[in-house]
Parts: C-alpha cells; structure tokens; sequence
C-alpha cells in the first residue's frame, strides 16, 4: 500500500526508518526537499541508492519540508515512471506523492501503463477539481475523494499560501518531527505478525481480525480494495463489516 513519509524543515530524516519503510514496500521510491530556489527530486528502483541521494539531498538542503515514498504497486508498471512523487501538470514548482489506492476515475484505462496517483497528478487535479486547496471547502472535498488515503504536496507556486500540505494527515502518525502514513517504517515490524494487525488502509489496530478484511474499515489486504468493492471470492470479512455497520447505525 506504499509508505509517505514527511519531514519539517529543520528536522533530519530517520533513515532507519525509511530503509524498513523500503523493506516493506519494494516496488520504487522517490523524495522531494524543497531548497531556495526549486524543487530537488529524485526517484529510483534500488532503495538503498535512493535514501543515500535523499539523505545528500537533504544534508544540503535542511531548511526546507521534505517527503520520502516507498511503493507497493497497485496500478500501473513497476517502473521509474511511476515513482513518488509527481508533477501536478507540467509544472516543476508543484510535486505531490500518494498513499492508498485512489477513487475508480483515475485508476488507469486499457493500454494506460500510468499509476492511479500519477493520473490524478498529470491529468486530474490540474483540472482542479475541488476548487483552492487552501479553503476549507476544498480541503474537505479532497480529503472526502480520498477517503482514508493521505497525500503529501509540496509547491513554490505563490498561488498557494503554504509550501507544504499534508491531507488526511489524521490517518498517518508524527514521531519527533517526522509525519508517517503508516507503520511500515518500523523496524522488523513489517515482516512480523504484529504489523499486520495494522490496516493499510484506514491505520486500525485490527487484532481481532479473522481474514484479509479490516474489521472497522472493511479493507481487503489480499486484493487491496476498500469496501464495499472487494473482488475476492469469499466476501465472509466484507459481509462481516457490513452487517456490524448496518447494527452500529441503526
């Protein structure tokens, strides 16, 4: 479900963490420090190559916020391309990167090799769908588009008002000045039971978990889709989720 990881100006990198973020989702990484005068981003297939230039990248340039992505693909080709984080539109002064898997209107078409994220990036939200990110109102619209997912945008547009966002950050965690999406970054806790006790998708302390469904969110770990859309055959955990919805509202 991939891990994002941002980080306040002036606050250095856990880079232990990132190596275990890494660890747990494979499939690429990227990072985007803010300097004086751009945008310095990176992306790669090798993670230990990756977090060596982010770590550089960021000796250089500690004034500024940063972000660091893993990937666990979902959509699109495991490829630099589709590599955390992106441009929004064509424009270098504004990057964004993902975690969660996004709404059916940006997930690739027939022959697109592109990643959801990097649609919603290059196509979607330079339409700007939900009106200025910096009201209130488009705020909630994003995050409500989100649902439980969180992203992170940093930008020197001075049509924003801030040079970092970070949405749905109620969903993710802060540890000593380092905002996490998930728990993946712990040390040896990704290959262990206890991580997945963790939702991917809505950061539930799930122990009482009986199959790949969350019990509070309805998420599926086997095919990664929020409820109510699982595509696995047994729907027992969604049928579960749904019926203690249904008592919990009525």
């Amino acid at each position: 479900m991939c891990i994002l990881t941002f980080i306040k100006p002036g606050i250095s990198p856990d880079l232990d963490a990132l190596r275990s973020g890494a660890l747990a989702n494979p499939h690429g990484h990227g990072y985007a420090v803010l300097t004086d005068t751009g945008i310095t981003v990176g992306r790669g297939l090798d993670a230990t190559a990756v977090i060596s230039e982010f770590a550089e990248a960021r000796e250089q340039h500690p004034d500024g916020p940063a972000l660091f992505h893993s990937r666990l693909a979902t959509h699109g080709l495991r490829t630099v391309d589709n590599c955390h984080p992106f441009l929004v539109g064509d424009d270098e002064r504004t990057v964004l990167a993902h975690n969660g898997i996004l709404p059916a209107n940006v997930h690739p078409g027939p022959g697109d090799l592109r990643s959801d994220t990097r649609i919603a990036a290059e196509d979607y939200l330079p339409t700007r769908p939900f009106g200025s990110l910096d009201s209130w109102a488009g705020r909630e619209r994003l995050e409500r588009w989100l649902h439980s997912d969180k992203m992170v945008l940093l930008t020197l547009d001075p049509a924003y008002k801030h040079s970092a966002y970070i949405f749905n950050e109620r969903h993710g965690h802060w540890d000593s000045g380092i905002w996490y999406s998930n728990h993946s970054y712990l040390p040896d806790q990704w290959a262990s039971d206890a991580y997945w006790d963790y939702c991917e998708y809505c950061g539930a302390n799930d122990v009482d978990r009986l199959g790949p469904h969350c019990t509070y969110c309805g998420y599926c770990d086997d095919c990664w889709q929020p409820f109510p859309t699982c595509e696995c055959p047994d729907l027992d955990g969604v049928e579960r989720y749904a019926d203690l919805l249904e008592y919990e509202t009525a």
